[in-house]
């Protein structure tokens, strides 16, 4: 444990000799450390020197710089750690009161009470022993706000942001897609990519739980499904295989939501397997939109040796399916209302005409006129592909 130090600023002399000789045994245990300066100007050059002063006893009377122009300096150092102990003669409380309104810690009168001046520096230290430990707390605190800031442009960087993302079937589908954090790391991701000339997967998923740990788990099942997915398996046999990986490795029963579906660009056909997620909206070409059927698998990553039932889908020249996590019909406003599954259906009434990119911003736009400016409480993923050929 570091010697507190203690600056004393006295012309007299006699006060070096009392204090080392009352404060002997805590200065040979190295519990104290004291310094000498005979005028404020003196004490300002080692304050320079010695920066990590943590207590200054001084007299106000003296010459050169006295002890309430000392005490404004000191101020200007900003160093709330840094105590100052006001000395001064009994009746000169006038001046006493003066350094106690501009920021003295506590005061002493002489001639000293060496006793009464112990307690005086007690109670100095646990001021300034918690003051450091607040500082302490909130240079880490700031240092984890930056790297979560960092962690979140990381997650960011980690998902598909170039649209048109396949240019060479520009003239055969369009999809568009985003992912709002709720804090600065989230757990929802979406994927895309190819598995072949004919063949394109999409992923839209949603990791239980908040925070870094959901986010550690959102990397890795991302990670994971799309490692899977790109070998080409059909999308069930990609989420049992992804699922008894997830289940092996996961802490404290987490697991993923997943909508998997692989969009064949020659046919138009939609092969999907949906493991405990919401179920999309079918934006038909016309206008009408409405939910496929709810999923029956289990979430991936719950419990191994699981089955996961397909789906089908055929789409139509111009029709649009807009996946989605909860982060979107479990929105709330400030009564507390959440948007719900029936305002989706009316903000997508009619948005057959509409690109995938308009899609996903005007949904994201509606929910959040809905919020009222309430604090946003879940991650918020939309993804949207239309068959245009």
């Amino acid at each position: 444990m570091n010697p507190v130090k203690i600056l004393s600023v006295d012309d007299e002399m006699d006060l070096e000799l009392l204090l080392t000789q009352y404060f002997r045994r805590k200065i040979r245990k190295g519990e104290y450390e004291f310094y000498f300066a005979h005028n404020g100007l003196e004490a300002l050059t080692l304050l320079l020197k010695q920066k990590d002063i943590d207590i200054i006893l001084s007299d106000i009377n003296m010459p050169e710089m006295d002890g309430l122009t000392l005490l404004t300096k000191v101020n200007e150092l900003s160093n709330p750690a840094l105590k100052c102990i006001m000395v001064s003669a009994y009746g000169d409380m006038g001046n006493i009161r003066t350094a106690m309104n501009n920021g003295a810690f506590d005061f002493a009168t002489k001639p000293i009470d060496l006793d009464d001046l112990a307690l005086t520096i007690e109670k100095a230290i646990e001021q300034i022993d918690y003051i450091k430990r607040m500082e302490k707390e909130h240079t880490q605190l700031e240092s984890l706000k930056t790297d979560l800031a960092v962690a979140g442009e990381i997650q960011q960087a980690i998902l598909p942001r170039v649209f048109p993302p396949f240019p060479e079937n520009e003239h055969e589908l369009d999809l568009a897609a985003l992912m709002i954090p709720a804090k600065n790391v989230g757990g929802d991701f979406y994927d895309f990519f190819r598995i072949d000339k004919d063949r394109i997967g999409l992923i839209v998923a949603d990791v239980s739980g908040k925070g870094i740990p959901a986010a550690i788990f959102m990397a890795v099942s991302r990670t994971l499904i799309r490692t899977i997915g790109m070998q080409g398996g059909a999308p069930g046999a990609c989420m049992a295989r992804a699922n008894d990986l997830l289940a092996e490795e996961s802490v404290d029963c987490m697991f993923v939501t997943v909508f998997y579906a692989i969009y064949h660009l020659r046919t138009g056909l939609v092969t999907y397997c949906n493991a405990g997620h919401n179920a999309p909206m079918f934006i038909k070409a016309g206008g009408t939109v409405e939910p496929l059927s709810p999923s029956t698998n289990c979430m991936v990553g719950a419990i191994a040796g699981m089955d996961y039932a397909e789906g089908t889908l055929q789409m139509g020249v111009g029709d649009t399916l807009l996946l989605y996590t909860d982060g979107v019909n479990e929105a709330f406003n400030t009564q507390f209302e959440d948007y719900g599954e029936e305002r989706m259906l009316q903000q997508l009434a009619g948005k057959d005409s509409c690109t995938c990119r308009e899609i996903v911003d005007g949904q994201l736009a509606s929910v959040q006129q809905f919020a009222q400016g309430a604090e946003q409480s879940d991650d918020i993923t939309l993804m949207a592909f239309k068959r245009k050929a």
